[in-house]
């Protein structure tokens, strides 16, 4: 399986990027795993309506450019479909069962996504109805995704 995380911004912090690392080397034994970074735009403070619009656009046109016809779009929201650990695991492997071989997982920016990219996608997850940092959110959807291949796999990890 091919698993794309799409994402606006660089991922500053050495702790961030260490822990992204760490989980790619993991799932490298269970999927070709592709990180995209896309520009993002700084929001200014207080910024209104339009502006924070036009900045979603503008993340997702560039997003945009990284998806590929054929593959099973899953954009991260906030109203999307929160799923258990087992869960999750459970449509990964459905998914994968009904001829899906390419996953795209798209992360929103400080502001989220714009609605052209959830309207395209062909699931809305949701971890939480709390906000995370978009570059933690990295994190941890690599870690679910891991545990999710673990949980497929009946290897120990999860409990």
């Amino acid at each position: 399986m091919q698993i794309d995380i799409i994402a606006p911004g660089r991922v500053k912090e050495q702790y961030l990027r260490d822990a992204i690392d760490e989980y790619s080397k993991r799932l490298s034994r269970y999927c070709k795993l592709n990180i995209i970074e896309v520009a993002d735009e700084k929001t200014p403070e207080h910024a209104s309506e339009g502006i924070e619009r036009q900045i979603k656009v503008k993340e997702g046109e560039r997003i945009a450019k990284h998806l590929r016809d054929g593959a099973f779009l899953i954009a991260l929201a906030i109203d999307g479909k929160q799923l258990s650990s087992e869960e999750f695991a459970a449509k990964i492997e459905d998914w994968g069962l009904h001829g899906v071989s390419h996953i795209q997982l798209v992360i929103g920016g400080s502001i989220g996504l714009d609605d052209a990219i959830l309207r395209r996608a062909n699931f809305k997850l949701s971890f939480s109805k709390m906000t995370f940092p978009h570059q933690l959110m990295r994190v941890i959807l690599l870690e679910q995704i891991y545990r999710a291949y673990k949980i497929n796999a009946g290897e120990p990890y999860h409990k």
